[in-house]
């Protein structure tokens, strides 16, 4: 038997209690070498323009680790500037004192570095949401020391599989729209569509390995290329995909 809605009585109304979820998104980091050279925003606007719509609204972390002895510059400025060229600066990283004051006068968030242990959950903060039953493909692979993500079913399109501190295996193929992160290298035995982005947190040494080469977009440690820039004798065959002197190389696979 069905049970009738409770009814509430009148002039009382239920309260929620906020939930505060743990969660980890992958995000674009901007790393600053000299914030008051104006070719700057003209480099990026081109490089944006270069992937319309990929990364339009997506969050990015600033990483100010290259300006520990740079003078003061204005951070709510930049702010303004990068939100001009349609992504979302969300905080900084590896600031001084003075530097994560002014980006905290931003509004802007301070990120722990790569090395920072988490903090461990607290009393009355909610427990992190309950795995996406889409996901319950993802397998852990026995007897390897890295966080190695395995991925055993299609990726749909819309779908976005990020393997955080370790490798990404998908033993299918890639829908367009779908998209590949991983801190390593990403494997993937079926046909790569959609995008892969391997290196995310900066390993210039990842690298990308498909059955055949489909994709819309590849990327190594923040080096891109797009679909129209890849050699069409290439695409549809086994290929690897790699960094040589900052410049996304790619090559037959075997």
């Amino acid at each position: 038997m069905v049970s009738a809605p409770r009814a509430i009585p009148a002039g009382r109304r239920e309260r929620l209690a906020p939930e505060l979820l743990r969660s980890t998104f992958p995000m674009l980091v901007l790393r600053m070498q000299d914030p008051k050279d104006q070719s700057f925003y003209s480099q990026l606007a081109d490089a944006l323009a270069a992937i319309p719509g990929i990364y339009r609204y997506a969050p990015l972390v600033i990483d100010l680790g290259d300006l520990a002895e740079a003078p003061p510059f204005n951070l709510a400025e930049l702010g303004r500037r990068l939100r001009q060229h349609w992504v979302v600066p969300i905080g900084v990283q590896n600031g001084t004192e003075e530097q994560n004051r002014a980006a905290v006068n931003a509004g802007m968030s301070l990120l722990l570095d790569e090395g920072a242990a988490a903090a461990a959950p607290q009393q009355g903060v909610a427990a992190p949401a309950a795995p996406d039953p889409d996901e319950d493909d993802e397998e852990p692979v026995a007897g390897t020391g890295s966080r190695t993500k395995l991925i055993t079913r299609p990726v749909r399109s819309g779908r976005q599989v990020y393997a955080q501190q370790g490798d990404l295996v998908v033993l299918a193929s890639i829908s367009p729209g779908a998209e590949l992160l991983a801190d390593g290298h990403i494997h993937v035995y079926g046909a790569l569509r959609g995008r892969a982005l391997a290196g995310v947190s900066g390993d210039t040494t990842a690298r990308i390995f498909c059955h055949s080469l489909e994709a819309e977009l590849i990327s190594v440690a923040g080096y891109y290329r797009i679909r129209d820039d890849m050699p069409e004798d290439l695409i549809g065959q086994p290929a690897q995909i790699f960094l040589d002197h900052e410049r996304v190389r790619i090559e037959p696979l075997g």
